[in-house]
């Protein structure tokens, strides 16, 4: 009989497709059936996220839930960015855990499972050429990694002390993954890195690879079965006119790019160490916008940043009127450790980081409430991979806005036109036609 697997993945896409590698790993030992009741699991793993503080605390107190709801003879492990920075803390707090494995590790789970203490979170390790089993959790959408690791070291950001170096993956690798779950019925391949524009710059031993990210780009889009490309994230360092032109001119790449901005201040970005400019974020989103006026453009914006000013964070504000982003995702400040961040003295109280965050997101909110109205009436293509509530169906634009129909399980995996009908902030409402 097949074994249960209790998966919980926290964090960003790129944990995502390690939770479906580790899947695929496990099940070429022996059958593991995914649960959703951890009461029956015989095995419970936890993929996650040290980005910002709040899940690293919440981690052990899951721990602890966990274990009062198992079964006496399964098996707890840690995974991911959290184990890479804890390592065999995890095991002093939590003893019932059996086994810690770091994010750059992914291919040692099956190791993991069978040696009762098994830690390992070598964030030098390189996976860039391991053949992983096939799994995949959506079958209209394949997550493909094509690099690993960080080289930026940002100063607010952990994660290349927890995924190491920035490697990239064999294009030959990508392209037979690609070929793989095109053939097998995903329209869109999701191309995923830290940075995935900077793709090329090294693989493994140190080389500099056969071609950088716009090549692989219009390699993959040769694929006859893909219909879109979708990737995250893109640096805004890296955004060449080379890459905006691919960009702009592939008719499968989908027109939705994220530009983490961070900060709209220039001496913050400088603290940060992002490498760019307010003045240059703001010249390649304006080229973006002409070369592609229909493009979509999302951000990370972070408010709170040691020595954050008002007049610097009027700047950020500024930068998002400017640029006029259609999503962003923003967060207070949150120190990590081992970040050059966490050593800053000039902090930013909690209290005036709220009320900035509040204001940043009270205004995005108005700036959308301004774009949605123009969505009316107009007609997108829309990949429908969700079945909904109440007879909806839900897919994604070009864009990567929401859309939704009603309709039944056969538009699953389909690209229909859909005229708007009722476009709100966050979801479009509207009609096959």
């Amino acid at each position: 009989m097949a074994k249960k697997l209790f998966l919980k993945t926290l964090g960003c896409a790129m944990n995502v497709r390690d939770s479906e590698h580790m899947i695929a790993e496990l099940n070429r030992i022996e059958r593991y059936d995914l649960t959703q009741d951890e009461s029956e699991a015989d095995l419970i793993i936890i993929n996650t996220c040290s980005v910002r503080e709040k899940p690293v605390n919440k981690l052990f107190s899951e721990i602890g839930q966990f274990v009062k709801q198992k079964k006496k003879s399964a098996k707890i492990g840690v995974c991911g960015c959290t184990a890479s920075h804890l390592g065999d803390e995890i095991f002093k707090r939590a003893p019932e855990v059996s086994f810690v494995l770091g994010a750059r590790n992914v291919s040692k789970i099956t190791q993991a499972v069978s040696t009762d203490k098994f830690l390992d979170i070598n964030i030098n390790y390189d996976e860039s050429k391991y053949a992983f089993g096939e799994f995949r959790q959506n079958p209209y959408k394949a997550y493909i990694n094509i690099s690993i690791g960080c080289d930026k070291k940002c100063a607010f950001c952990i994660v290349p002390h927890t995924r190491g170096d920035e490697i990239s993956i064999p294009h030959e690798i990508i392209l037979s993954e690609a070929e793989k779950a095109a053939k097998e019925g995903a329209k869109e391949i999701f191309l995923l890195g830290q940075n995935v524009n900077n793709y090329g710059r090294r693989v493994g031993g140190g080389k500099r690879g056969e071609m950088n990210f716009s090549q692989l780009l219009t390699l993959i889009s040769k694929i006859d079965e893909v219909k879109r490309i979708r990737f995250t994230s893109p640096h805004p360092l890296h955004m060449d006119d080379e890459f905006l032109e691919t960009f702009s001119s592939n008719p499968k790449i989908c027109k939705s790019m994220h530009m983490p901005l961070q900060s709209g201040s220039t001496q913050i970005l400088k603290s940060m160490r992002r490498g760019y400019t307010k003045e240059w974020f703001l010249e390649r989103a304006q080229k973006l916008r002409q070369m592609s006026p229909d493009t979509a453009i999302s951000t990370d914006i972070i408010v709170g940043f040691p020595g954050e000013s008002e007049e610097d964070f009027e700047d950020t504000m500024n930068v998002m009127e400017e640029v006029g982003f259609e999503q962003i995702f923003s967060f207070k400040y949150s120190a990590r450790p081992l970040t050059s961040a966490a050593q800053m003295t000039n902090i930013v109280d909690a209290k005036t980081a709220s009320s900035r965050l509040k204001k940043l997101q009270e205004r995005h909110a108005v700036l959308l409430d301004k774009m949605t109205p123009r969505y009316k009436e107009r007609v997108f293509e829309v990949y429908f991979e969700e079945l909904r509530e109440n007879g909806m169906i839900a897919g994604r634009t070009s864009q990567n806005f929401t859309v939704c129909v009603n309709g039944s399980e056969d538009l699953l995996g389909k690209i229909k036109n859909v005229k708007i009908t009722r476009p709100q902030r966050l979801i479009l409402y509207g009609q096959v036609v």
